[in-house]
């Protein structure tokens, strides 16, 4: 059923018709996307679950196989993320293959991953900022390095993109968040730095854990209202005054007062 719905969705984005949806974009644009780059029209209704692909053109339809490749190919990282998550904490070779042993062989794992789905999508922001938080803390003995600064900025990078496909993402940016709070609480207590370094830190951190993702997650809806410009069943939604501006609606072009 909801392979029926995001499918759709991301036709919408190839044919630029404007819709509206509970979730933010970036899940459905990136859905999109990989079908736009493998060639996909987007002309498939998506009318009901279970619908099969090969009742339809081969060459039509390729790019929606390929959107869930895309889906699967994420869904595969988190076997790498998970591995090297627990190997940075426990420094443990064992472990760290026994998380990626039972990750790969997760009923529930393969199954979302093999649909045109948000749930790989989102599971791959979630593990990746847990990654980039796990290696940022591994380099805190030298701050301000190109690695330090690389980890940093790429949580930053995850936690837009999680919060950006489900609002469920922002329970990583909690779980993110109390780690940034004790790393700086433990940097206040150290008498050998100065206020000055403190603020440094401090500075670092809200520009990279704050500002850049609020950054990428406000342009993520600013190409979406770009891309969807034509008339859809979105519209309802919105302002006649936000409906004037949507090719096809019969309100396009019309002068609304303020």
């Amino acid at each position: 059923w909801d392979e029926t719905h995001f499918g759709k969705m991301g036709s919408y984005y190839i044919n630029r018709t404007f819709f509206f949806d509970v979730h933010p974009p970036l899940g459905k644009m990136l859905i999109g996307l990989a079908g736009y780059l493998s060639g996909y029209d987007g002309t498939f209704p998506f009318q009901k679950p279970g619908d099969q692909y090969e009742q339809h053109n081969y060459l039509g339809m390729r790019g929606v196989r390929l959107c869930r490749l895309f889906c699967a190919f994420l869904g595969s990282c988190l076997v790498p993320f998970a591995y090297l998550t627990v190997l940075e904490l426990s420094k443990s070779l064992p472990a760290a293959l026994l998380t990626a042993f039972i990750l790969i062989f997760d009923t529930g794992c393969i199954t979302l991953s093999q649909y045109i789905l948000l749930d790989p999508i989102l599971m791959f922001f979630l593990m990746g900022a847990v990654l980039s938080m796990v290696k940022c803390n591994s380099c805190a003995d030298r701050p301000f390095s190109a690695s330090w600064w690389f980890w940093l900025s790429l949580t930053g990078v995850n936690l837009a993109g999680a919060m950006g496909v489900k609002f469920v993402g922002l329970f990583v940016v909690l779980l993110v968040g109390l780690n940034t709070v004790y790393d700086l609480w433990y940097l206040l207590g150290n008498l050998s730095l100065s206020l000055v370094m403190f603020g440094k830190h401090l500075l670092a951190r809200v520009l990279c854990l704050i500002v850049l993702p609020l950054a990428l997650y406000t342009a993520m809806f600013a190409v979406h209202f770009a891309v969807l410009n034509k008339s859809g069943p979105g519209d309802g939604f919105f302002s006649s005054a936000f409906q004037s501006q949507l090719i096809g609606n019969n309100l396009h072009n019309v002068s609304v007062p303020e």
